[in-house]
């Protein structure tokens, strides 16, 4: 198993330069997804942000233009 990075929300916030009260609002269920991007250790309420698949969701907006057609290019 790859070794992963654990970021609390104020430590995510302060790579990404978001606030965490806006990664808790806004892109917590929206864009970062239980199970895949964070989690909950031992069923509490704290969540533990997964760095590099937050990095890897990242590079892939960086690199995806929107069409008008509602698909994206990755180019």
């Amino acid at each position: 198993m790859q070794d992963l990075t654990f970021l609390t929300t104020e430590e995510l916030a302060k790579k990404i330069r978001y606030s965490a009260r806006y990664i808790r609002r806004h892109l917590v269920d929206y864009k970062l997804h239980e199970g895949v991007h964070y989690t909950r250790p031992f069923g509490g309420k704290k969540m533990l942000f997964i760095w590099e698949r937050i990095q890897e969701e990242m590079n892939v907006d960086q690199m995806s233009i929107p069409l008008a057609s509602g698909g994206i290019c990755h180019g």
